[in-house]
């Protein structure tokens, strides 16, 4: 019966959530009843058992027969919000077009386009981007309640864009090599000779840059390049991406990597816990202890300006939280949301007290990165 009842009020929440993103009647008068299924995890401590159990609840939505349009540039992968975003559209009936790119691409892009870009939302893996495009005032404000979803720290200041799902900067090591108790409490230490030829990175990623952001405005530019420096004399191997790094860590080319901690996730999702790979989430609270956010803004020019609204709306629904939090095991921005087990909970950690908006320098990180040899 708690599984039932349980399952029931997803059902209802589902309902209520879904019916609020269905544009209104009166755009269009004709209007389909359709039914949409939306996976829910349901947490180990409502079905007592000791692991999560995936549940399909079908919702009625009223569907307007012409719903309108939508243009989506993402920087976030395809592969981690495609199924989120085609779940919006089909409850919706909105005819959503997406452009995948990384979040640096998506920016520059929508400056070179500037008013003439036909974009309505930039989803961003990282608030570098999201500051770039805000700082080229090509965002709209957001409403009040909107962003005051979220904890204000994880958006921005002026309402130009909210945060969508956290994720936390952590060390991945190996588990046949390296134990927490053997790895420093904060990023400084990996600057020692000790770590040469031990330490993986992937220089052009996002979210490492932003992390490089942090440093930036935590200890100042001399000490970051000095980081920079140590760093790249211990002859890191360079990847091509997060998940790319943690594989390398597990099979042992390199010992520890710099990465966001969700991609572990994802392999031992796949191949159980004898991946040989673990987080370390760094206790200091310095730029290496930073908790980012993934976030979206909304364009001033953008033509779909109500729908616009719907689908950032939709992504801090409790459907969609879930959905951040059970399948791409990141963190939920928004209250109440269950987190997979073995997840440290985000009010735990003691991460770097620093505002979103504070990491929009991105064009100063990767200037330095370059002057340093480690960008071309």
């Amino acid at each position: 019966m708690r599984v039932l009842r349980s399952l029931l009020s997803l059902s209802a929440a589902c309902a209520v959530l879904l019916a609020a993103c269905a544009p209104a009647a009166a755009v269009t008068p004709a209007v389909v009843r359709e039914t949409v299924e939306v996976p829910v995890t349901v947490p180990p401590e409502v079905v007592e058992a000791t692991v999560e159990v995936p549940v399909t609840v079908e919702v009625p939505v009223d569907v307007p027969a012409d719903a309108g349009a939508l243009v989506v540039y993402s920087g976030r992968a395809e592969s981690l919000v495609a199924p989120i975003i085609a779940q919006f559209a089909e409850a919706t009936g909105i005819d959503v077009q997406v452009r995948y790119g990384s979040t640096a691409e998506i920016a520059a892009a929508l400056l070179e386009e500037g008013a003439n870009s036909p974009a309505d939302v930039f989803f961003a893996q990282d608030p570098g981007g999201l500051g770039a495009v805000a700082e080229a005032g090509l965002f709209a404000p957001l409403p009040d309640p909107l962003v005051g979803l979220v904890d204000p720290r994880f958006a921005s200041p002026d309402n130009l864009w909210v945060g969508i799902s956290g994720r936390a900067r952590v060390v991945v090591y190996n588990t046949d090599t390296l134990s927490p108790d053997t790895l420093p409490t904060d990023l400084a230490a990996f600057t020692d000779p000790a770590w040469r030829g031990r330490l993986g990175w992937a220089p052009t990623n996002g979210s490492l840059q932003a992390m490089i952001t942090a440093m930036r405005v935590t200890w100042g530019e001399d000490e970051t390049r000095a980081w920079l420096e140590g760093v790249l004399a211990n002859e890191p191997v360079a990847y091509e991406n997060n998940s790319a790094v943690v594989a390398g860590v597990a099979a042992g080319e390199v010992e520890v990597g710099f990465v966001n901690h969700y991609y572990l996730y994802r392999f031992l999702a796949e191949e159980g816990e004898g991946f040989q790979a673990r987080n370390y989430f760094l206790p200091g609270g310095g730029p290496g202890s930073l908790v980012m956010a993934a976030g979206a803004g909304r364009l001033v020019n953008g033509p779909n300006e109500a729908n616009a609204l719907k689908f950032i709306d939709f992504m801090l629904s409790t459907v969609a939280q879930q959905y951040f939090s059970s399948q791409t095991y990141e963190y939920p921005l928004v209250a109440g949301v269950v987190t997979p087990p073995g997840l440290t909970p985000l009010a735990e950690l003691n991460a770097l007290p620093l505002d979103m908006v504070q990491l929009a320098d991105l064009a100063g990180t990767t200037a330095l990165m370059s002057e340093v040899g480690i960008l071309p």
